[in-house]
């Protein structure tokens, strides 16, 4: 069966442009307007949602991300109330992926069999488990690719040629190239090193791959999606909704997310995907 994220990157690749892959975390900065926020990523331009889950210790999160779940938690967010925003997301969006990107440790708690079984009744369409390795894929990744959703997995500058086909194995949907070696938002990417490390990753899948880790402009989104599948934006809509916080509130932060979301996607959209 095609799942929402196979389907969304066939279309693109037939429409010959990269996605724009947008994160916001689930329940930023509470429940009623990071639904609103999700919503409205759609109409923006975002052709794919990660959904950050709210963890207390986000070992691969910069200072941004960081707070987004630290409010989030503050706000009572829950694994169980990341579930009810896709499941209400749903009701008005029935083609949009979504992605829940995170931890594992609140999906132990949760217990696997009945996360996996719960967030495919609610319409979530794969996972990003950042500290599951693929030597750990029998915790979370098979069951959940034997379920039909798709297990994203992270590959970065240090994954090297030995290394890419164990981290490729049960991967789906598409690759996620981390383009920095440290944390999210910590630096801007180099277009010429994601260029190179696209096409080598290329080598060994026809899986899409998409890059993100540093991306906060739509020049950047348009020089990185020249050569990759899509581009992920993440720490600059966070740090947009922690910006408008101190102004406007919620609905402040639904505007400024979607501005730069349209900026993101205007940048995206202008390039067209290299050919093989």
């Amino acid at each position: 069966m095609t799942t929402r994220i196979e389907a969304r990157f066939s279309r693109l690749k037939d429409d010959n442009r990269p996605a724009l892959v947008t994160f916001v975390m689930a329940g930023d900065p509470d429940h009623e307007t990071a639904l609103d926020i999700v919503k409205a990523l759609p109409a923006a331009g975002a052709d794919v949602i990660e959904l950050g889950m709210p963890f207390s210790d986000p070992m691969a999160d910069g200072p941004a991300i960081q707070k987004a779940g630290l409010r989030a938690l503050k706000a009572g967010a829950s694994l169980n109330k990341t579930l009810a925003l896709v499941s209400e997301f749903r009701q008005v969006d029935d083609t949009t992926p979504i992605i829940l990107m995170g931890y594992f440790n609140p999906i132990y708690i949760y217990g696997v069999e009945a996360f996996v079984a719960d967030a495919l009744k609610v319409g979530v369409d794969g996972l990003i488990v950042v500290d599951l390795p693929p030597e750990m894929d029998s915790e979370l990744c098979l069951p959940a690719l034997n379920a039909g959703l798709n297990f994203i997995r992270l590959a970065t500058p240090t994954t090297d040629d030995k290394r890419l086909p164990t981290v490729l194995q049960n991967t789906s949907g598409f690759v996620y190239y981390v383009s920095i070696t440290g944390i999210t938002g910590s630096a801007a990417p180099d277009a010429g090193k994601v260029a190179a490390a696209v096409d080598r990753i290329k080598r060994h899948t026809d899986l899409p791959v998409c890059v993100g880790f540093g991306v906060r402009t739509a020049e950047q989104a348009a020089e990185i999606g020249r050569n990759a599948d899509g581009v992920v934006v993440g720490s600059a809509l966070v740090a947009a909704i922690e910006s408008s916080l101190e102004t406007g509130g919620g609905t402040a932060a639904v505007s400024a997310v979607t501005k730069i979301v349209s900026d993101m996607a205007a940048g995206v959209r202008s390039v067209s995907l290299a050919k093989a």
